[in-house]
Protein backbone atom coordinates (compact mmCIF):
# COMPACT_ATOMS: atom_id res chain seq x y z
CA UNK A 1 0.00 0.00 0.00
CA UNK A 2 0.90 3.62 -1.09
CA UNK A 3 -0.27 6.62 1.19
CA UNK A 4 1.31 10.35 2.20
CA UNK A 5 1.07 11.15 5.67
CA UNK A 6 -1.70 14.06 4.42
CA UNK A 7 -3.77 11.44 3.44
CA UNK A 8 -3.67 9.04 7.04
CA UNK A 9 -3.98 11.84 8.66
CA UNK A 10 -0.36 11.74 10.00
CA UNK A 11 1.20 15.23 8.76
CA UNK A 12 1.04 16.71 11.93
CA UNK A 13 3.21 13.73 13.99
CA UNK A 14 6.65 13.97 14.19
CA UNK A 15 8.91 11.56 12.84
CA UNK A 16 9.27 9.26 15.58
CA UNK A 17 6.10 9.17 16.31
CA UNK A 18 4.78 9.09 12.35
CA UNK A 19 7.34 6.02 12.36
CA UNK A 20 5.69 4.43 15.29
CA UNK A 21 2.71 4.74 13.93
CA UNK A 22 3.37 2.99 10.25
CA UNK A 23 4.82 0.64 12.02
CA UNK A 24 2.06 -0.28 14.26
CA UNK A 25 -0.35 -0.27 10.91
CA UNK A 26 2.28 -2.90 8.77
CA UNK A 27 3.92 -0.04 6.56
CA UNK A 28 7.38 -1.47 5.55
CA UNK A 29 8.95 1.41 4.20
CA UNK A 30 9.23 4.86 4.53
CA UNK A 31 10.09 7.45 2.44
CA UNK A 32 10.62 11.18 3.09
CA UNK A 33 12.26 14.10 1.94
CA UNK A 34 14.05 15.13 5.10
CA UNK A 35 17.75 15.51 4.43
CA UNK A 36 18.22 15.31 8.14
CA UNK A 37 16.13 12.09 9.22
CA UNK A 38 19.71 9.97 9.52
CA UNK A 39 20.89 12.41 12.43
CA UNK A 40 17.06 12.40 14.28
CA UNK A 41 16.05 9.02 14.16
CA UNK A 42 17.63 5.93 15.51
CA UNK A 43 16.90 2.87 13.56
CA UNK A 44 17.90 0.13 15.94
CA UNK A 45 15.12 -2.44 16.46
CA UNK A 46 12.39 -0.71 13.56
CA UNK A 47 10.84 -2.58 11.73
CA UNK A 48 10.10 -0.21 9.17
CA UNK A 49 13.12 1.15 6.65
CA UNK A 50 13.65 4.20 5.39
CA UNK A 51 14.36 5.67 2.13
CA UNK A 52 15.32 9.39 2.29
CA UNK A 53 15.19 11.25 -0.97
CA UNK A 54 18.07 14.12 -1.03
CA UNK A 55 15.88 16.47 -2.77
CA UNK A 56 12.14 17.72 -2.39
CA UNK A 57 12.11 18.48 -6.72
CA UNK A 58 9.81 16.29 -8.23
CA UNK A 59 11.41 16.41 -11.48
CA UNK A 60 14.98 15.99 -10.54
CA UNK A 61 13.88 13.01 -8.27
CA UNK A 62 11.73 11.82 -10.99
CA UNK A 63 14.81 11.41 -12.79
CA UNK A 64 16.39 8.91 -10.73
CA UNK A 65 13.36 7.24 -10.18
CA UNK A 66 15.04 3.31 -11.24
CA UNK A 67 17.28 3.99 -7.88
CA UNK A 68 14.50 5.05 -6.25
CA UNK A 69 12.86 1.32 -7.16
CA UNK A 70 16.31 0.15 -6.62
CA UNK A 71 16.80 1.32 -2.54
CA UNK A 72 12.98 0.38 -2.08
CA UNK A 73 13.27 -2.95 -3.71
CA UNK A 74 16.40 -4.08 -1.19
CA UNK A 75 16.42 -1.75 1.87
CA UNK A 76 15.65 -4.12 5.01
CA UNK A 77 14.50 -3.06 8.44
CA UNK A 78 15.85 -1.17 10.18
CA UNK A 79 17.83 0.38 7.37
CA UNK A 80 17.89 4.02 6.05
CA UNK A 81 18.77 4.53 2.42
CA UNK A 82 19.83 8.02 1.11
CA UNK A 83 18.94 8.24 -2.58
CA UNK A 84 21.46 11.86 -3.62
CA UNK A 85 19.18 13.65 -6.20
CA UNK A 86 21.58 16.49 -8.16
CA UNK A 87 19.80 19.78 -8.53
CA UNK A 88 20.52 19.91 -12.19
CA UNK A 89 20.11 18.37 -15.28
CA UNK A 90 23.30 16.54 -15.16
CA UNK A 91 24.16 13.03 -13.39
Amino acid sequence: MIDTAAEKGWDRLVDGSLMDQAELEGYEVMITTDRNIRHQQNMAGRRLAIVALLSQSWPYAYAKIEEIRAAIATIRPGELKEVHIPMSDEA
